[in-house]
């Protein structure tokens, strides 16, 4: 650890917060926090010889940053938060948790029910961030065909609108769409008149005592409504809601019987473990039936205990908006259990119990739920075990003959008619992306438009780095001429005999320096799929990685001209619009709920741009 580093983390405050280790990139690569900051970060100075996990950590750390807070619970709701935004390296994370599926009701006058990934929640993918305080979050869910059918479910039962138009309880010129004749939509856009606000709200909080697993408690509304309508001769209303009991009876019919206790709504999570891979199996328990089973493989838990991995795993998956019951049942006992019984009572706004049974009905559920676990665990690793060992027998006889390909590093040069080139460097490690040791390089010496120059400065850069694992083979995107070029840039680094091999497309074609001729396999080869997995995913983080820059670029450059602007200003502008047109076309409204600015700043900020543009 750098002597300048020691000397920060020797000057902690000793105050409850959060603190921040980043690499030299000033990336954040662990959040961590601390009754005492002062006390906490002073471990990370001790020897980590038996630790690879802390040892790792210590040699990539490059600054530390505080965050000081006026108690613990304030520390761990920002960790949380600060976790779920940067996704560090050596925090334990959700596997892929940007792309498992939500719904969400927004919260409008007339609000709509929206299947979306976390990543478009959060301003990825193109989208606009949704401002805080916009909707009602329910999920995570890691299977996407049941949510879209829940969503069909709900359509058919629970109509509500299905369009975007923005409504106000102004009537439409246009007419009803075509749902409102198949009674799919209420069509609130008939205006405040036809259908209120109010009438709205009910059935909208129908769906919401649905989504949080109260079939239970929307029966009885149901009814009493349907006994209301009956009594008025509102036969047709009665009728409606008689067709939506029935629904709800079959869906109700279909879930398993548990018998836990039907006084509290309950999650089991139960750890499992297979090799060296971990996961959490949660079972969602309504009413005494099984609601629902959800499995979370998890990344960053190498050398922590069963209580610290699941105390990770409670922070960030309730930190995201998931409902929170009454009763969590638990495989392990936590680590700081009464600090985070606290913060789960603040996110729940009442009383959260946390049990580990240890024996009983619930301690047999426990078992089954980690049986669950532990059998996706196995197949995974079985499914990919059998999709990549014997592609990679075949390449390693193929390209590397006498070596075991454990690492393969995948490579590519992305920019727009040669401006903002970006190369990178993806890994695989036995046939499966190491997203972990993903590298990118920005090109700046390189004459705009020479690829082969522009591949040759990513490799000597990055063999450059001695502290990095050596490859066993190399894939160029590419045909002959960036197969020659990168051997020529592996020679000046002293690394000659690393094997190399390059895919072209279109037709795809394997390019080998023992092989006068490109070499051409049938489309259905696992050994030529293996290779357009790495080509293709080195290919997606280049134009990833050439993106974010072109976005930073773009929005930058004006933006410095700008006085109050910093560069925190610029990256909460970036974080929170996406593009410099994005914000061009903002609000002074829009841009005041951006993190830092208030009033005036927004309407400064927006004078300026105007001004520039010549629009003032």
């Amino acid at each position: 650890m750098e002597e300048k580093l020691e000397q920060k983390i020797k000057q902690a405050p000793d105050a409850p917060g959060v603190y921040l280790f980043k690499d030299g990139q000033g990336r954040i690569i662990y959040v961590g926090k601390a009754r005492s900051l002062k006390q906490r970060v002073r471990s990370y100075l001790a020897p980590a010889e038996d630790a690879p996990r802390l040892k790792a950590l210590q040699s990539q750390a490059r600054d530390i940053e505080y965050i000081v807070t006026d108690n613990e619970v304030e520390a761990l709701i920002l960790e949380c938060n600060l976790i779920k935004e940067n996704r560090p390296r050596y925090n334990v994370n959700l596997k892929d948790d940007k792309d498992y599926p939500y719904l969400l009701l927004t919260q409008e006058t007339y609000p709509r029910l929206e299947y979306l990934r976390l990543s478009q929640i959060e301003g990825r993918r193109g989208r606009r961030k949704l401002p805080p305080g916009s909707y009602r979050l329910f999920g995570p869910y890691t299977s996407a065909g049941a949510v879209k059918e829940t969503v069909k479910f709900l359509g058919k039962v629970f109509p509500l609108r299905r369009c975007r138009r923005p409504l106000d309880g102004t009537p439409s010129r246009e007419r009803p769409c075509l749902n409102f004749q198949m009674k799919r939509c209420l069509a609130p856009c008939r205006g405040a008149e036809a259908l209120s606000p109010e009438e709205y709200k009910e059935l909208v909080e129908q769906v919401a005592l649905f989504l949080q697993g109260q079939q239970g408690e929307l029966e009885k509304v149901l009814k009493e409504k349907m006994k209301q309508a009956a009594k008025e001769q509102r036969f047709e209303e009665a009728a409606l809601y008689r067709d939506q009991l029935q629904s709800l009876q079959q869906i109700r019919e279909q879930q398993k019987v548990l018998s836990v206790s039907r006084k509290c709504d309950q999650d089991l999570l139960a750890l499992a473990r297979h090799e060296d891979e971990v996961a959490v199996h949660v079972f969602k328990i309504r009413e005494g039936k099984l609601l629902s089973q959800d499995h979370f493989p998890l990344s960053g838990t190498q050398e922590l205990t069963d209580e610290q991995i699941l105390t990770a795993f409670i922070k960030n998956y309730y930190s995201r908006g998931t409902p929170i019951p009454p009763e969590l049942i638990l495989s392990a006992s936590l680590e700081e259990e009464p600090l985070v019984r606290e913060w789960l009572q603040k996110q729940a706004g009442r009383r959260v119990t946390l049990t580990v049974p240890r024996r009983g009905r619930r301690k047999q559920l426990l078992e089954m739920a980690r049986r669950n676990g532990e059998l996706q665990l196995r197949e995974k690793k079985a499914v990919a075990g059998r999709r990549v060992e014997e592609p990679l027998k075949e390449l390693a006889e193929l390209a590397a003959p006498g070596r075991e390909l454990e690492r393969i590093e995948g490579y590519d040069i992305s920019h727009l008619q040669g401006g903002q080139a970006v190369g990178v460097m993806v890994v695989f490690t036995r046939g499966l992306p190491d997203k972990g040791e993903y590298r990118q390089f920005l090109l700046r010496e390189t004459p705009a438009g020479d690829d082969y120059a522009a591949l040759q400065e990513v490799l000597l850069r990055r063999f450059s780095r001695t502290d990095w694992p050596s490859p066993d083979l190399l894939l160029i995107d590419g045909g002959r001429g960036q197969l020659n070029a990168a051997r020529e840039a592996l020679a000046r680094t002293g690394h000659p005999e690393l094997p190399l091999i390059a895919l072209a497309k279109n037709p795809e074609q394997i390019f080998l320096e023992a092989l006068e001729k490109p070499l051409l396999l049938p489309a259905h080869s696992p050994l030529l799929q293996l290779l357009q997995r790495i080509r293709d995913e080195a290919h997606r983080y280049a134009v990833a990685c050439h993106r974010r820059r072109r976005q930073k670029e773009g929005l930058g450059s004006p933006l410095e001209k700008i006085p109050g602007i910093g560069p925190r200003r610029r990256a909460a502008l970036l974080n929170h619009f996406g593009s410099l047109e994005n914000l061009y076309r903002a609000t002074e409204a829009e841009i005041r709920d951006v993190p830092g600015f208030n009033a005036r700043l927004a309407r400064h900020l927006h004078r300026q741009l105007h001004s520039a543009k010549g629009d003032a």
